[in-house]
């Protein structure tokens, strides 16, 4: 009687999930397809960034500039509508997905354990926000102007895709999103004693080093102060997760 209980509650929880990822599945279609049809509105805010008019360069003084992206495919703007549609739609569904599948998990949860759960799923999914929105102003643009107008000769003309813009610009929303999860992942860490903040003192040095390191890949230019525009807010990542680690110890 008791084994037929349990096998029958393993198919509970699994119809449970299945219903619950039939309904993220749906809100993720649903906002992907408003996305879609809002075409203009969408690549309004996906290409500011190309340019010079954007209010990161206007902040920063950039002086004008122009990048012009082009087609060389036959079905590539559409699939890059398509990709931006669903992108947008799992961005704009991401916190009712974190809800779902948490209502799923926490009934297995002991009471301290979801007040973590709750904190930590809700720290990461702001600080990956952070990430992106940080990436869009910032970041992103900061490439898209030295990538776009670098030439070895003024007798090669840059001429962007429109595909490798959003490659880029997907590519680069996601490492900054999961670079922002620094904090949580050092508290974890902390929690369970594998560093702490002593520790992370005693190598500010080289995470330093890494972090400008880190900068220089993410955005490939010779300009020191955009190098430390970029390189700054990581820094600061770095030593907030000092402080997040010893505060567990007070």
């Amino acid at each position: 009687m008791s084994d037929t209980s349990e096998y029958a509650t393993f198919w509970d929880h699994l119809d449970e999930l299945r219903a619950r990822l039939i309904r993220i599945i749906l809100a993720v279609v649903v906002l992907a397809v408003v996305a879609f049809l809002l075409k203009e509105q969408l690549f309004e805010v996906v290409l500011a960034p190309r340019n010079s008019d954007f209010i990161s360069y206007r902040l920063l003084r950039f002086p004008p500039f122009s990048i012009q992206l082009i087609n060389t495919g036959l079905t590539e703007q559409f699939m890059v509508h398509m990709r931006m549609a669903m992108f947008t739609g799992l961005l704009a569904t991401s916190p009712y997905i974190i809800y779902e599948l948490f209502r799923f998990v926490s009934p297995g949860l002991y009471e301290n354990e979801r007040r973590y759960a709750i904190w930590l799923v809700g720290a990461a999914y702001i600080m990956f926000v952070l990430g992106t929105v940080l990436n869009y102003f910032l970041i992103f643009p900061l490439t898209v102007r030295f990538l776009g107008t670098y030439q070895v000769s003024a007798d090669v003309a840059n001429m962007l895709t429109i595909q490798s813009y959003i490659d880029t610009l997907i590519g680069m929303s996601f490492l900054m999103g999961v670079l922002f999860e620094l904090p949580v992942v050092c508290w974890l860490m902390g929690r369970m004693g594998i560093i702490n903040a002593r520790m992370m003192t005693t190598y500010r040095r080289h995470a330093i080093v890494a972090i400008l390191v880190l900068a220089a890949i993410v955005t490939p230019t010779t300009d020191v102060f955009t190098l430390f525009v970029v390189a700054f807010p990581i820094w600061l990542l770095y030593e907030g997760s000092i402080l997040i680690v010893k505060m567990q110890k007070l």
